[in-house]
């Protein structure tokens, strides 16, 4: 293997450009070793970090100390952590693969901070690029699944994505470098081995040079790709703004099944859930889709999307000497006195208040069955429903609306409309004003 085109991939890419320190990803495998030996060989500084997942036994500590004995040769900062990576993979209902991906990603990233480094190196390969683009078409992707691994995502490079596997050996054997090795990777237990164990060796049967054809394949949909990208880009400003994808101008577009996977895929939304969707929008308003973090809502001419977690708020107590809310929402509330004729802001996210009549502590609460008020403007009673029915609330709108109440009394819906009994007349001494910003 000639370093020279390592270095090559690392300028043309952008990955590091001299003067980094950088965290080093090593787990004492033949495709870690290699890359901190090149590193160090570029004079980059480096940071080692060693997971230890506790998934292989005594093998796996095994691999931690001889990570760490070559940190010793190398005369490098050693970062050594140990995970419970099942019980994590359990809380979370993840596979093992990706609890350890998480696990380790977000260990890295607080190691970049620690040491305040530039980058973090893991030692992905070409034929990791190349299983994982068989990975993802046999689970169903998108353009962008197909690309294969990125050589920089964030803070992350992989300066080893120029080259194979069988180069990485011959570069170790060339220098005499000892490695580890995981006994796992010779059991087809996980999906990636059952890849590169028993469907490639197949592939190469028929095409032995197969895996470069599967890279020039991704490098030319990552061209078309960023043609698609931008191209994405002009459609989401037209379609989609504030939460809300516009059904009728969706339609409008050239495949916009596609489109809206585009947009709902990095909120969680597979394939699948996306085809129920888009075969929605000829269904009556109302149904509701989910992914892991969001919900998104079929409504009239719109799809609506939003966190799970902003459901999980009941209540929230606003005491006297308040000045402003920031949680659940952002209010700011002043204290004026009144001698004559006060200035009125009109706005729905602005009320005065006739301090006397209103009893703290106020509380702000999403809205329930029976809920009434007196409108603004007007004498008798409506039920808050109504009034979310009569000004076209969504299901969502619903759900994230706030009252403003004193007691057992609506003060306000926040944002839309006040309570007439609680409002400044021409007895009023003191006015609270509270303002809501979004």
């Amino acid at each position: 293997m000639n370093i020279s085109t390592i270095e090559d991939y690392i300028v043309r890419n952008g990955l590091l450009t001299g003067g980094e320190k950088v965290i080093v990803g090593v787990s004492g495998g033949a495709d870690s070793v290699a890359l901190l030996d090149i590193l160090h060989s570029f004079k980059i500084e480096c940071v080692v970090a060693h997971c230890n997942f506790h998934l292989r036994g005594q093998e796996s500590n095994r691999d931690a100390f001889f990570v760490e004995e070559l940190c010793q040769r190398y005369n490098l900062k050693f970062e050594r952590i140990d995970f419970d990576t099942e019980a994590y993979a359990e809380i979370n209902s993840i596979s093992i693969e990706m609890a350890a991906r998480d696990l380790r990603y977000n260990w890295f990233e607080k190691l970049r901070v620690i040491h305040l480094a530039d980058k973090i190196a893991v030692a992905h390969h070409r034929d990791d690029s190349v299983e994982t683009i068989l990975l993802n078409l046999t689970r169903g992707t998108g353009i962008r699944g197909l690309t294969g691994i990125a050589p920089m995502n964030g803070y992350i490079i992989r300066p080893l994505l120029c080259i194979g596997r069988d180069e990485i050996l011959g570069y170790l054997a060339e220098r005499k470098l000892k490695y580890v090795e995981d006994s796992t990777n010779n059991e087809d237990l996980y999906t990636r081995n059952k890849i590169r164990l028993n469907i490639l060796p197949l592939l190469e049967s028929i095409n032995p040079s197969v895996k470069e054809a599967i890279i020039r394949t991704a490098e030319n949909l990552s061209q078309v790709n960023n043609i698609y990208q931008m191209y994405m880009a002009q459609v989401k400003k037209d379609v989609f703004a504030d939460n809300k994808i516009d059904i009728t101008k969706l339609i409008q577009y050239l495949e916009p099944e596609a489109i809206l996977y585009e947009f709902l895929s990095p909120y969680g939304f597979n394939s699948a859930t996306v085809r129920q969707i888009f075969e929605s929008i000829v269904g009556q308003p109302g149904k509701i889709f989910y992914s892991e973090t969001h919900e998104l809502l079929k409504d009239r001419g719109f799809f609506l999307l939003k966190k799970k977690e902003s459901l999980m708020i009941e209540s929230f107590t606003v005491y006297e000497n308040d000045a402003t809310i920031t949680h659940p929402i952002n209010l700011k509330i002043e204290k004026h006195k009144k001698e004559g004729p006060f200035p009125i802001e009109k706005s729905p996210d602005v009320i005065y208040l006739d301090k006397a009549k209103v009893s703290y502590p106020l509380t702000l609460r999403h809205w329930r069955q029976g809920d009434w008020f007196v409108p603004f403007g007007m004498k008798g009673k409506k039920k808050v429903s109504d009034y979310f029915s009569d000004n076209k609330f969504s299901l969502f709108d619903k759900e994230d609306a706030w009252l403003l109440c004193s007691g057992d009394d609506i003060l306000w819906i926040v944002g839309h409309r006040a309570d007439d009994r609680f409002k400044i007349a021409v007895g009023t001494k003191e006015v609270i004003k509270i303002s809501y910003s979004k």
